[in-house]
């Protein structure tokens, strides 16, 4: 821990809190970052992600093949009320949007990354990844992984420090009902788009309850299309499901739409539709692997107790994953605390965060 400086460390915390990021709007923070780096003088690559926003990545001199990357993203969702979103500190916690998930674990990252490449030289073959987009598209991760491989990551989401070695899979469907537009008066309840989704909400909810328990389901976003004073046209939610990480999210797929299509005596007469927007499959490893015992000692040194577990959120993982990377997910923060509307973190767990991965980091490499 020696070599993680504390006052800079919340500085940066503080500095990254104050600056609005919610996804597609990261370019006043990614900006700050570059300078920031800059200043500290570190050389950083610019990846473009589209025609406005990029990825800022601390990669190795020379043509070393990267063995392992530290991965935080700079996205937050939306504030809860643009006036009050900011830093500020209460009995050794610190709050405001993003202190949670995960900007407290991109600083913690940065710290020890500086820290590592200070001993080691720059030639390390490590890299530094931060990347935008993961609260709506992934399209951050998305385009790190399309150019560049490594075998491991470690990802700074919230974990309480806990090293998650296995992630749930993710499933995002989009449910609308399509109906007929009349005037107010003349209204069917069979042919009212709101009500005929409503029903199919419904019969979704209890087949889950009943039948798959294991499961995270939240519906979202129901949206009724505007028609003043007659039924609406078209109506539509977006349901998430989080799974456990060997969940066969392909049948569970099959059997939603299934149940959705039943029509039940009485029921309305509009045959919902369907739209698979996201699938991700969860994953487990093995507690072995080079990264894996790395952290573990780590852990030892640190006196910190060793402990695992799934990461029950979908993240950037899921797709590094996909594309043949091992991600382990440990970070500082609770999930629970991610996009609240009073977010905090303990400052002695972002402490401990950056100090274990500079730590892992010379196991990983073979500095003692």
């Amino acid at each position: 821990m020696s070599a993680i400086d504390d006052r800079k460390l919340k500085h940066l915390v503080h500095r990254m809190i104050d600056i609005y990021s919610p996804s597609g709007k990261e370019n006043d923070i990614l900006e700050y970052l570059r300078g920031h780096l800059k200043r500290r003088g570190v050389h950083t690559t610019v990846q473009e992600v589209d025609d406005n926003r990029f990825n800022l990545l601390i990669l190795p001199s020379g043509d070393a093949d990267i063995r392992m990357a530290l991965i935080g993203h700079i996205d937050t969702v939306a504030a809860y009320d643009i006036e009050d979103y900011g830093f500020y500190e209460e009995n050794g916690r610190i709050y405001g949007l993003g202190a949670a998930d995960m900007k407290s674990g991109c600083a913690a990252m940065i710290e020890a990354f500086l820290a590592f490449r200070e001993e080691k030289g720059t030639a390390v073959p490590a890299a530094l990844c931060l990347v935008v987009g993961e609260e709506e598209s992934g399209d951050g991760a998305k385009a790190l992984i399309d150019e560049y491989h490594f075998p491991w990551a470690v990802i700074g989401e919230p974990t309480d420090l806990v090293a998650c070695l296995s992630s749930y899979g993710y499933l995002e469907m989009q449910v609308a009902s399509t109906g007929k537009r009349v005037h107010a008066s003349m209204a069917k309840n069979h042919t009212n788009a709101t009500e005929s989704l409503l029903h199919t909400m419904l019969r979704i909810s209890h087949f889950l309850r009943e039948n798959h328990p294991e499961l995270v389901y939240n519906f979202r976003d129901l949206y009724s299309y505007p028609s003043g004073f007659s039924t609406p046209d078209r109506c539509e939610a977006w349901l998430d499901i989080h799974a456990p990480p060997n969940a066969p999210l392909g049948e569970i797929v099959t059997a939603i739409e299934e149940v959705c299509l039943l029509r039940p005596d009485g029921g309305n007469a509009i045959e919902p539709h369907f739209q698979i927007e996201t699938i991700d499959a969860g994953y487990e490893l093995p507690e072995k692997g080079a990264m894996v015992e790395s952290l573990q000692k780590a852990f030892t040194s640190m006196d910190i107790q060793w402990r695992t577990g799934d990461f029950h959120s979908h993240s950037d993982a899921n797709q590094l994953w996909g594309a043949g990377i091992k991600p382990v997910v440990l970070g500082p923060g609770s999930l629970a605390e991610a996009h609240s509307t009073d977010e905090s973190v303990s400052f002695e767990q972002v402490r401990r965060a950056s100090g274990l991965y500079l730590q892992a980091m010379r196991e990983f490499f073979g500095q003692k």
